[in-house]
């Protein structure tokens, strides 16, 4: 792709690092990746476009890359899209060994633990960091489900002002697209990523083949028009970036991590070329002095936002003021996305984690993955039922309505409760309509798929139609919801002596919407 050039560039390779805070090996979307363009006599050339699986491995292929890189005398700008730096005043309240950036980043690489896996200590170490700068669950926020302390909420606390911290940094307030670097989870939050991210950064910026020649802007370099180094001088310059504040559009199938990495390369190779990058470094014009200096020592800036306008599929406000994504593909990534950072999927068997994470989503409750029970191999005993064509059987017309009809091989989804028959049928044998309704499943059941998903009487009378000898179906979804009975059945399912496959969740909680979700989940590879 050649570049018209209207200057002489300053770098001659440019790397984009997607960041990503995932508790364990991850890969697609929401995950890291990684861009590199060189630029060549001939144009720009895509140098790399990696996604490893871990932030260890990331650190890896960086350090390789950057020192094949420096090996050739390629000046190179590496871009990170998490936050550098916090509100003025954390370093000092922090006390830590200097009261800037640097005191900061080592006082974090001290303190965080990221294993080669991804497993990380990141919620208690912001949990220590509120007890020594508040003593009380203050700055830092947000954390897994049912993982609140006396130091670290779900709950986003009082007590940000100007003259003491600051929600957000002077950067962070030029476009409302990026959240407080204070909160660590939910949808959009960056604060996770921003406490791996720099202490990762710190053992990249002090590595033996780089440290001599890199360096981090604007820390090391003040906020100036960049020219190119001389010889001697720095090689790497590494900057915080926003790869959402440019609008990209994707192939079908394409991860849009991928795609956004490779835009933001590509839009500031072309700004180099036509010397509009060099100012960049400058920041806004129009920041005072104590701005500046804010800016330089323990903020830092997200090169080139001031320049741009609403992040694509960011966070808008209504017209009632009101901060929420509306992008609906951006909501979806995001969800799963918080789900893998939040909770280990990877102590189910393979075949069922797709299946809790669905189940997880469908509630909004990540603490319901230890309550998960099933038997060994019922994901691909309902999975070759339903590739199969088998009929689905629910017990109500939500779960039913929940189920993703494109994604079936012709199954037939069955529920009998508002059949003609049923009503008269409960009368007759002293029962709801629920478990009534599941007499007429007689003829479908053998080798069906069962997903119940309100009624406990209706898991009750599938488990007594089993005692009679009923044929058996394929596997059952058993997430009957409430105060009364539920617990019970699931627990008479799990001990029921056919052991037909099932996946259930024990105790009261359930619902349409987790055994649709169950279905769902059993079905994605048909979509």
């Amino acid at each position: 792709m050649p570049l018209p050039s209207c200057a002489s560039p300053i770098f001659d390779a440019y790397i984009i690092v997607d960041w990503s805070a995932a508790a364990r090996p991850v890969q697609g979307a929401d995950s890291i990746w990684i861009a590199c363009l060189e630029r060549r006599s001939d144009g720009l050339v895509p140098l790399l476009l990696a996604n490893p699986p871990t932030r260890a491995e990331a650190v890896a292929r960086l350090a390789d890359l950057l020192s094949d890189l420096i090996s050739r005398d390629r000046v190179t700008l590496v871009g990170f899209d998490f936050a550098f730096g916090y509100p003025q005043g954390f370093a000092a309240r922090l006390r830590a060994e200097a009261p800037d950036w640097r005191g900061v980043w080592k006082e974090l690489a001290a303190r965080i633990r990221d294993e080669d896996d991804n497993a990380n200590n990141r919620f208690a170490v912001a949990a220590a960091l509120n007890e020594k700068l508040s003593a009380r669950p203050f700055p830092f926020w947000g954390c897994p489900a049912g993982a609140d302390t006396a130091q670290l909420t779900a709950r986003k606390p009082d007590g940000y002002t100007a003259d003491a911290l600051a929600e957000y940094r002077l950067t962070d307030r030029v476009t409302r697209g990026p959240k407080s670097v204070w909160q660590l989870a939910y949808a959009g939050s960056v604060g996770s990523q921003s406490l791996l991210g720099i202490a990762r950064l710190f053992q990249l910026r002090h590595h033996p083949w780089l440290t001599d020649v890199t360096r981090i802007w604007p820390f090391e370099t003040g906020l100036g028009a960049l020219a190119r180094p001389g010889a001697g001088e720095w090689r790497v310059l590494m900057a915080e970036v926003y790869p959402s504040m440019l609008a990209t559009t994707q192939a079908h199938g394409e991860v849009r991590d991928a795609r956004q990495v490779q835009t933001l390369a590509a839009h500031f190779a072309d700004a180099d070329a036509q010397g509009r990058l060099a100012p960049l470094f400058a920041g806004p014009a129009d920041l005072t002095a104590e701005q500046r200096r804010a800016v330089e020592h323990e903020e830092g800036w997200t090169l080139g936002i001031e320049t741009m306008g609403k992040p694509s599929g960011g966070p808008t406000p209504g017209r009632n003021g009101y901060d929420y994504l509306k992008d609906a593909h951006a909501i979806y990534r995001r969800s799963f996305a918080l789900i893998r950072e939040e909770v280990d999927l990877g102590v189910l068997p393979q075949g069922l984690q797709v299946v809790a994470e669905r189940l997880i989503h469908a509630c909004g409750d990540v603490t319901i993955l230890p309550d998960l029970a099933y038997t060994d191999g019922v994901a691909e005993a309902a999975r070759g039922a339903l590739a199969a064509g088998a009929p689905i059987l629910v017990d109500s017309e939500m779960v039913g309505a929940g189920i993703i009809r494109a994604r079936l091989a012709g199954n037939a989804v069955l529920c009998f409760l508002n059949d003609g028959a049923t009503a008269e049928l409960a009368r007759r044998n002293g029962t709801t309509r629920s478990a009534a309704a599941v007499d007429l499943w007689r003829p479908q059941l053998a080798g069906a798929v069962v997903a119940i998903g309100n009624a406990p009487t209706a898991l009750f009378r599938l488990l007594e139609l089993l005692d009679e000898g009923a044929p058996a179906p394929a596997a059952i979804l058993g997430f009957p919801v409430g105060f009364v009975g539920a617990a019970e059945a699931k627990v008479a399912l799990a001990s029921h002596p056919r052991r037909v496959p099932f996946i259930t969740l024990k105790g009261r909680r359930g619902g349409s919407a987790m055994a649709a979700a169950a279905v769902n989940a059993l079905t994605m590879d048909r979509q």
